[in-house]
């Protein structure tokens, strides 16, 4: 803590010497009892308040001098060097330096730098950067130590960094001191390497024509999201059309298939190719309902003739009902059949529980209430409307659930299911049905198929997956559509056919 540095030596440094001062820093650094962080915080603060006290030599010229002493420390030479540096920036950004601290800190930094490069001074090169950066060294500062050989005495050292792979550091040197002259031959040198946030921190200092090639050569190797992403940042997009509509195509892909298809709609901003992308991505994932409401809002009278065929698509790619030989799906939304559900499933030995809600895109907003409750057997599906019950009948509907939900009796089966649990806590937090599972099973946990979710695992187990792009569809619209409940019920129904499969 604060309570444990050596408050004299930090608040007066006028006739303390650099030497002793990093001794006695080294001793906080290294003996402080509070966390890490805590600390650094604590002791930055301190050199900084000693640092505006303004040391005899100046505060620029001080803290050069401890980095030009600062290895002897060992082991807290990083740490401590860090220390100081982030202390002077923020003196820097509160006070004026004066013109003799200016020049002597300079000076001590081009000799730092030197040292640093040639191996006499040891530092790393995040040190160096940082002194390069924040004393703000210049060529001419180091031809006062090498007179008229520092450009060469720079390009060596770069060349040395490059054949040892620390790309970035190199970088940061060249665009630090204005250096083209590895241009385009270090490019691709980087690329060769892998290193390509270094390459592309190059190419910005280059120009777009270099960012032009670098695109290419990303192309070329079929690193196709490191170009869709460097096209974006650098707005390239007049330079590479199709390449720029391709980015797009694969981002709004991603969100069809994570199926938040609002925003992937959002995302197009519009643009008819977008939409009838996303328009073919529907019908081909078999979504038929998004298929129609995208082309009469977006006048696309060509897609609606393929309704029937994507409707194919869908029977012939996921599973469906059919195949379970699941007999009935019911819709539970009043009293008398909310009864007739729980006297069934009483009678279950196994069942398969999950739950939808309205997906909410807002960031920071509270997610939407639990919409439906799916349970289902074997044979057979009970879809409840939680929110018109909750609304109806809430003392009936908790004690309802509750001799299923809390039935030692019966085996509950879920996917991911805690999630399902918190939500359905947080939407009826009144209900005691929803506050304690007896006898739930996750198969997330027992399978653990690591990709493709329970689709990925229907596929494993059963042989197919199931249509998830109505995931994040409008639960709380009423009525449901037919997909919906389809999809819905074999969310439930899927759990109890794996687990007997």
């Amino acid at each position: 803590t604060e309570d444990s540095l050596s408050k004299h030596a930090f608040c007066d440094l006028s006739h303390i010497s650099p030497l002793v001062f990093l001794f006695l820093l080294k001793e906080c650094y290294a003996y402080g009892t509070c966390k890490a962080s805590i600390k650094f915080r604590a002791l930055q603060q301190q050199v900084y308040t000693a640092l505006l006290q303004n040391p005899e030599v100046g505060p620029a010229t001080l803290v050069a001098r401890c980095l030009c002493i600062m290895p002897i420390i060992e082991t807290y030479s990083d740490g401590c060097s860090h220390l100081v540096l982030s202390a002077l920036c923020r003196l820097r950004k509160n006070f004026r330096r004066n013109d003799e601290d200016r020049s002597n800190s300079e000076a001590f930094a081009a000799e730092l730098f030197v040292g640093i490069t040639s191996g006499s001074i040891s530092h790393s090169e995040a040190i160096l950067i940082q002194v390069v950066r924040v004393f703000d060294v210049k060529l001419q500062d180091i031809d006062n130590v090498l007179p008229g050989s520092s450009k060469d005495f720079v390009e060596q050292y770069v060349f040395r960094l490059i054949e040892l792979q620390s790309c970035m550091t190199a970088v940061d040197l060249l665009v630090h001191f204005s250096m083209h002259q590895s241009g385009m031959p270090f490019l691709m040198k980087m690329i060769e390497c892998r290193q390509f946030k270094a390459a592309e921190k190059w190419a910005m200092h280059l120009g777009k024509a270099s960012l032009c090639v670098l695109v290419e050569e990303y192309v070329k190797q079929k690193l196709f999201n490191l170009a869709f992403d460097l096209i974006k940042r650098s707005n390239l997009r007049q330079e590479f059309p199709e390449l720029y509509h391709q980015s797009k195509e694969s981002s709004l892909k991603k969100l069809a298939e994570k199926g938040v298809w609002e925003v992937a709609e959002a995302r197009a901003k519009g643009d008819r190719q977008l939409i009838e992308y996303l328009v073919y991505l529907a019908l081909e994932a078999g979504y038929c309902e998004k298929v129609e409401e995208l082309s009469e809002r977006y006048c696309l009278e060509g897609f609606l003739n393929f309704k029937d065929t994507g409707t194919d698509l869908l029977q012939h790619r996921h599973l469906n009902l059919r195949e379970l030989s699941i007999e009935d799906v019911f819709w539970v939304d009043e009293v008398d059949s909310l009864r007739d559900a729980v006297y069934y499933l009483k009678g279950c030995k196994v069942v398969g529980v999950d739950c939808e809600w309205k997906p909410n895109y807002e960031k920071g907003k509270a997610p939407s209430k639990v919409s439906i409750m799916q349970i289902a057997s074997e044979k057979k599906v009970y879809i409840f409307d939680l929110i018109k019950l909750y609304d109806d009948a809430p003392a009936v509907l908790d004690q309802c659930l509750a001799q299923v939900l809390q039935s030692p009796g019966i085996l509950k089966l879920g996917y991911n299911f805690q999630c399902d649990v918190r939500q359905l806590a947080e939407s009826y937090g009144g209900m005691s049905c929803f506050n304690c599972f007896d006898m739930l099973l996750d198969i997330q946990n027992v399978f653990k198929e690591p990709k493709g979710g329970l689709s990925g695992l229907a596929e494993k187990i059963l042989g197919t997956g199931l249509n998830k792009t109505r995931r994040n569809s409008n639960w709380e619209q009423r009525p449901l559509t037919q997909n919906q409940i389809e999809y819905a019920a074999l969310d439930a129904a899927v759990l109890v056919h794996i687990f007997r499969h």
